[in-house]
């Protein structure tokens, strides 16, 4: 008995995973399969592809680990959220109780990414590229000033630095991270006074990066993102309810 799913055709024998997980996003993204609903059976998979049940299952482990699918034991596996081909911008998730720690989780990824972009931009620079991350500058202090918060100005400015360094693996991991960045300009994180004080450091990071000073870069960029810390820490105090205050 055939067991093929139509959209889907055996693949070439070399890099089968890589190839399957493309494929099988192209499936989704062209079939309309919705979050919520049930995916082809290994067996299908399998025929349809023309693969082995062991890669098959190593694809859905990859993207469960992205938070794109969940396995139900004795249902099937489920699409959590859309995907596309271009399987470098499958948003993560972060699997953290409280908003507090998911914020958290994610500052420690930007040190590691961004203090690293920061150097390499001020290494690599062009002149081109030093006028763009000024522009988002400047239109990042004018908003700020205006208004006390400048969330996507910010992350403007930062994708711009991101860009100076001329490796675009660093855009394409923010890229994943978007949803999970874009985070910390919600609730109850949108005060006027959140990110206030790291906002100065913005234009040292510039000055450092047009100085070409690779290590005050790194240092501008992990001073920015320690005062975030601690006001996510501060302010999530804040927000607590009076309950959990007392229990702290």
């Amino acid at each position: 008995m055939t067991l093929s799913v139509p959209g889907l055709s055996p693949l070439p024998a070399s890099d089968r995973a890589k190839t399957v997980m493309t494929a099988l996003a192209d499936y989704i993204a062209q079939s309309g399969l919705r979050p919520g609903e049930r995916l082809p059976t290994e067996r299908e998979l399998m025929q349809s592809l023309a693969v082995g049940r062991s890669t098959v299952r190593e694809v859905i482990r990859q993207f469960q680990a992205l938070g794109v699918m969940e396995s139900r034991k004795g249902s099937g596996t489920y699409l959590l959220r859309g995907i596309s081909s271009d399987t470098i911008h499958m948003p993560l998730s972060i699997d953290a109780g409280t908003l507090r720690e998911g914020l958290l989780s994610t500052l420690d990824i930007r040190r590691g990414l961004e203090a690293e972009a920061g150097a390499l931009a001020a290494l690599r620079r062009s002149k081109a590229d030093l006028e763009i991350i000024e522009d988002r500058l400047v239109a990042m202090e004018k908003v700020h000033l205006a208004e006390g918060t400048s969330g996507k100005y910010d992350l403007a400015f930062h994708l711009s630095v991101y860009d100076a360094s001329h490796n675009p693996m660093f855009g394409q991991l923010l890229e994943q991270m978007r949803e999970a960045f874009e985070r910390f300009w919600s609730k109850p994180f949108d005060r006027p006074d959140f990110a206030g004080r790291s906002f100065p450091y913005h234009r040292t990071l510039f000055e450092a990066i047009a100085a070409q000073d690779a290590e005050r870069a790194r240092r501008e960029t992990l001073t920015i993102l320690e005062i975030v810390e601690e006001d996510i820490r501060e302010m999530s105090q804040d927000t607590a309810p009076q309950s959990d205050k007392v229990q702290k």
